[in-house]
């Protein structure tokens, strides 16, 4: 389960990033250039705004056939918004005016929280949708019916961007799958390969199926881009929220849809029967619920067709699935030097052999096996057992000792949310006492430049600053990305330079999916607003006023640092 607020996003590139592509960008109105990517791919240019409906009807978050009807799910393109430089972690007094970016050391792009349902699935968690507020649409909204599709027009964009400037790498944040299923997981795979998708389980009743239900050709991220994975919440724990157990397993691969108590709150119910939850009929073209309520005034309550393909995987076998991928890299991280190496979500690695960054991909989800109270709500904390932390301590004193610039790689982010929230970290004995250790801890290596999240489905920057004044360098940034699944249907992209003091910028970019007006995606955007709409989900702006948020970061680095990337990178025009 998440928080979701509506956000835009932004792509800002200057002219020092142009180099091979110089001669055919142009100045724009905020003084930058910009690579010439197809026009309206980027927030820096156009936002995304949903048309206010008005009159405000009643309508259900069910009655997605009159949408249309009373104007809800409309959107108009809105201006676009700048990049803002952020200095927080620099010396006093630092402007960054007169730096020059000199070269590029890594540009990538990050996707979050795509979570591919199964829409027929007998465990779903429709019936709580409606007290469950901010995180009614994990539940329950009928956008869950076109994940597929929306996720293919993403990585299109993606390679739309690459076509213009060249991604080093793919970095997939978890909740890539919404409940565990190895058929959601498939899907997403496939949908980075390339090829034939049939989004659908079960078996479909005889006659025309729904353009949602419809096989199509997934394009395939591109073959030059690796791309690596990090497990989240929903990868592993149903709907995100609760361990699994025989009952779920079990009715994943039966015919009977699954019957629970409140146990989204209170995990004494997970073995009660009080409230059958519901499923899709995925033989109607809204695709209509089916099975939903309480479970004594529900009468008849139908049965589905079986599907092994429904299977929850534990986390070893989450990642074991990475294997079947005949895109690169083998295994997508997971699997390294030891092919039969499956004993965890952890991994580093390292991008580019001329360039000293090394990217830490964190497993930072709760454990299984860890004893909450009955009230104590979804698993959705951040949490580094003792053997996860010890592992991460290790591989920022490695690369700290071998000269290397570090990019933690996480599903959950780090002191972005209130203590006692769903998103605050659960404090591990003789590891960390709670969140604001852990980071004083992390800052005792300089060389950690950035953290990159998903989880809550945002899009926000923080600056975590050193604190002590004379180590600037003791600071890192950490940077959220927004759900793909969700309006607006967002990844983000990073290019990492170095500029002519020796500091870094890290441009930090929040891009649209590109869906084509027509398409069978663009019912899912559709639906996405609709669901914000009827669900009265409220932006909340950023720091910038906005709920886009573009922004140039600097790092300061410790003399050595600066020393050892003088003369790395692909050198940019002056």
């Amino acid at each position: 389960m998440k928080t979701h607020k509506n956000s835009f996003s932004c792509l800002f590139i200057t002219l020092s990033l142009v180099l091979s592509l110089a001669s055919s960008c142009s100045k724009d109105d905020r003084g930058g250039c910009r690579y010439p990517f197809p026009p309206g791919l980027t927030t820096l240019d156009r936002t995304l705004v949903p048309i206010t409906v008005s009159p405000f009807p009643t309508l259900g978050i069910h009655d997605a056939a009159k949408f249309d009807q009373y104007g809800y799910g409309r959107f108009e393109y809105g201006p676009g918004i700048p990049c803002q430089k952020r200095t927080d972690l620099m010396p006093a007094g630092y402007t960054g005016e007169s730096v020059r970016q000199t070269a590029e050391l890594l540009r990538f792009f990050t996707m979050t929280d795509v979570h591919i349902t199964d829409k027929e699935s007998p465990c779903q968690a429709i019936v709580f949708a409606p007290r469950m507020g901010d995180n009614a649409h994990s539940c329950y909204s009928p956008l869950m019916l076109y994940t597929t599709q929306v996720f293919d027009a993403a990585v299109q964009t993606i390679n739309k961007l690459d076509d213009a400037h060249a991604f080093d790498l793919g970095l997939a944040l978890g909740d890539l799958a919404n409940s565990t299923q190895k058929n959601e997981l498939d899907w997403f795979i496939k949908i980075m390969d390339g090829g034939t998708i049939i989004p659908s389980s079960g078996q479909q009743k005889p006659g025309t199926l729904p353009d949602y239900q419809q096989p199509f050709t997934a394009a395939g991220l591109h073959s030059h881009i690796p791309w690596y994975a990090a497990l989240g919440n929903h990868d592993h724990f149903w709907v995100g929220s609760k361990p699994m157990n025989n009952k779920i397993r079990n009715a994943l691969l039966g015919t009977h849809i699954l019957q629970i108590g409140w146990a989204l709150a209170d995990s004494s119910q997970m073995d009660s029967t009080t409230y059958t939850v519901g499923t899709i009929d995925g033989s109607t073209k809204y695709g209509d619920v089916i099975g939903c309520g309480r479970t004594d005034t529900l009468g008849v309550i139908p049965d589905i067709a079986a599907d092994p393909e429904r299977r929850s995987l534990s986390a070893d076998e989450w990642i074991a699935e990475f294997r079947t991928s005949n895109s690169k890299p083998y295994g997508h991280g997971f699997v390294q030097s030891n092919p039969n190496n499956l004993s965890g979500a952890c991994y580093s690695f390292k991008p580019k052999s001329d360039v000293p960054i090394k990217i830490i991909v964190l497993d930072d989800t709760q454990a299984d096996d860890d004893p909450l109270a009955a009230t104590d709500g979804i698993y959705g904390h951040g949490e580094l057992p003792a053997a996860r932390y010890h592992w991460l301590m290790d591989q920022l004193q490695a690369g700290q000792d071998s000269n290397e610039l570090m990019i933690i790689a996480a599903h959950v982010p780090i002191k972005v949310a209130p203590s006692g929230s769903p998103f605050s970290w659960i404090p591990v004995p003789g590891c960390y006492t709670d969140e604001n250790d852990l980071v004083s801890q992390l800052q005792q290596f300089p060389n950690l430049i950035l953290w990159v999240s998903g989880h809550r489905h945002l899009n926000n920057v923080t600056a975590l600053p050193s604190t002590d004044p004379a180590h600037p360098e003791k600071g890192f940034w950490e940077v959220e990305t927004k759900s793909i699944r969700e309006f607006p249907e967002e990844f983000r992209t990073y290019d990492i330079v170095r500029n002519s003091d020796n500091s870094i910028s890290i441009i930090t970019t929040d891009v649209d999916a590109d869906i084509n007006p027509g398409s069978i995606a663009a019912i899912g955007r559709k639906y996405a607003i609709a669901s914000n709409q009827i669900y009265k989900m409220v932006p909340v702006p950023l720091e910038s006023g906005s709920v886009v948020y573009n922004a140039e970061l600097y790092k300061v680095l410790t003399p050595v640092m600066k020393d050892r990337i003088r003369n790395c990178g692909k050198l940019l025009n002056q």
